[in-house]
């Protein structure tokens, strides 16, 4: 792997449908990823499947030889700030099927939406619900092998938790900035909640943001994502990279700030294997004209 890879894998999001090993791994191979991130469990639901012991072990080995980062996206239904006790007891089970399961295919990190203070109750109210219910979860995470909890902020629809980057800052702080919590930035959330990245300076100003909020080394994992809608629209509409509202050259300014040293970007853009294909071989052309 290159200097300029070691800085900034990039790949994507890739189906596992088949086989997480064998389905997973042969699109990530056609999309010359330099990362992958899949789901275990269907991101809709609230089943939490055992999963293939022989696929988890084909995974995990083949990703190990490959130096082919990977991470686990949580299904989309959980909210640790919701009114309804039988969505937090879900939320609970399904994360922790997602830790667990992340944990035996060698996965970095889970990305989970951080979610919304439902039924019209307070966000602090809201929040000291996660803490209550979110942090035992990052306390059980002790292996050496276990992975990070990636939150990632929602594009600021309804009463969203955290949708800018101040937003992390009383998230964290409810989980007592747990050493093993970090942030996945998706760039259309961020646009969308409005920090406008296609100013000049714009991507650099919102990565100012976030490590004054919750400190260096926390960003882990870049959604790399352009938007359909306009700066502040609050609508979560991905585009493919470069023919969006943000357009390439934030996603080149990406590659340039201090806190995204040795983050990978993945992208969960339209267009099957072969948009996938052009947008991650868009983002690498911004790499390397980036280092040049």
């Amino acid at each position: 792997m290159s200097t300029a890879q070691k800085r900034n894998p990039v790949g994507g999001h890739v189906p596992v449908a088949g086989g997480l090993a064998k389905v997973g791994l042969s699109y990530a191979r056609e999309l010359a990823a330099e990362a992958v991130q899949v789901f275990v469990a269907n991101p809709r639901g609230w089943a939490t499947p055992a999963g293939n012991p022989a696929q988890d072990e084909l995974f995990r080995s083949e990703c190990a030889a490959r130096s082919l980062p990977a991470y686990v996206h949580a299904p989309y239904l959980i909210n640790f700030g919701s009114h309804t006790p039988a969505t937090v007891e879900k939320s609970v089970e399904s994360l922790r099927h997602s830790l667990r399961r992340a944990r035996a295919i060698g996965a970095l990190g889970v990305v989970v939406h951080t979610g919304s203070a439902t039924g019209g109750r307070p966000r602090e109210e809201a929040l000291a619900q996660v803490r209550a219910r979110l942090l035992p979860l990052l306390d059980e995470l002790t292996h050496d092998d276990d992975p990070d909890l990636l939150l990632e902020s929602t594009a600021g629809q309804g009463s969203s938790l955290c949708s800018r980057t101040w937003d992390f800052g009383p998230y964290f702080e409810a989980l007592d900035f747990h050493p093993k919590l970090g942030v996945c930035l998706d760039t259309c959330h961020m646009y969308a909640a409005g920090h406008d990245l296609a100013e000049p300076g714009g991507a650099h100003r919102t990565l100012d943001l976030l490590v004054e909020t919750v400190g260096e080394g926390r960003l882990k994992l870049i959604h790399a994502n352009d938007s359909k809608d306009v700066a502040g629209a609050h609508k979560d509409r991905h585009e493919n990279i470069g023919a969006g509202r943000i357009g390439a050259g934030p996603f080149g300014d990406l590659f340039t700030h201090p806190a995204t040293a040795g983050v990978p970007l993945i992208i969960e853009t339209p267009g099957g294997t072969e948009g996938h294909a052009a947008d991650v071989a868009r983002l690498k052309e911004l790499r390397a004209a980036a280092k040049a």
